[in-house]
């Protein structure tokens, strides 16, 4: 939403005329059209990121193999990052334009939406970097728990499943108990007996 707020309001409100004589539309981040074309590039990728990974969120059960599984968390925590950074980039090149520029009347209709850009790319940092750390944090729960546990096994379709981690595969009578009353048995029980209490 972010994303949308910040490249919708430079584009729709940041290009304006600087007075009547210009009739051309100029940037009204101090008449830098890469500081507009930065903002917008940013907002249409982070929103187009934002769809993808909630498409990827929502089948994320679904996707079977680990190493696709640990593939995609490790795009989601990179992209996240990288996205943090770029809006961070934004913030401080949107603000820097903004501060430099001077506010003829022309350029005095778009301010509120210069302002809300710079105000929202701020905002946009926060929000990639709790995302990055959300990513960070599901793949440290995948390489402590079963998420990637499955690595172990073979890829071989006829390879038999692979014994207890410490033992042999077999188990021995020695680890387990006698069963419990075993002075009351008989070797040949005459049937049911009712117990003396």
């Amino acid at each position: 939403i972010f994303s949308i707020v910040v490249f919708g309001s430079i584009v729709n409100e940041c290009y304006v005329n600087k007075d009547s004589q210009h009739p051309e539309l100029l940037c009204i981040f101090n008449e830098n059209e890469s500081a507009c074309s930065y903002g917008i590039a940013v907002g249409v990728i982070a929103f187009f990121g934002c769809i993808f990974f909630f498409v990827v969120d929502l089948y994320f059960q679904q996707i079977s193999s680990v190493k696709d599984r640990k593939r995609a968390v490790l795009l989601d925590l990179g992209f996240s990052g990288f996205l943090a950074f770029l809006w961070f980039v934004a913030f401080c090149f949107l603000a820097n334009q903004w501060q430099r520029t001077t506010l003829t009347r022309g350029f005095a209709q778009g301010a509120d939406a210069a302002r809300a850009a710079i105000t929202f790319s701020f905002f946009s940092i926060i929000i990639w970097v709790v995302l990055a750390l959300r990513a960070l944090q599901r793949y440290r729960l995948g390489t402590d728990m079963s998420l990637f546990a499955t690595e172990q096994f073979g890829t071989d379709p006829s390879a038999s499943y692979p014994g207890y981690p410490g033992g042999s595969g077999v188990e021995s009578t020695e680890t387990y108990q006698s069963p419990p009353f075993t002075e009351t048995l008989e070797p040949n029980p005459k049937g049911y007996q009712v117990p003396a209490y």
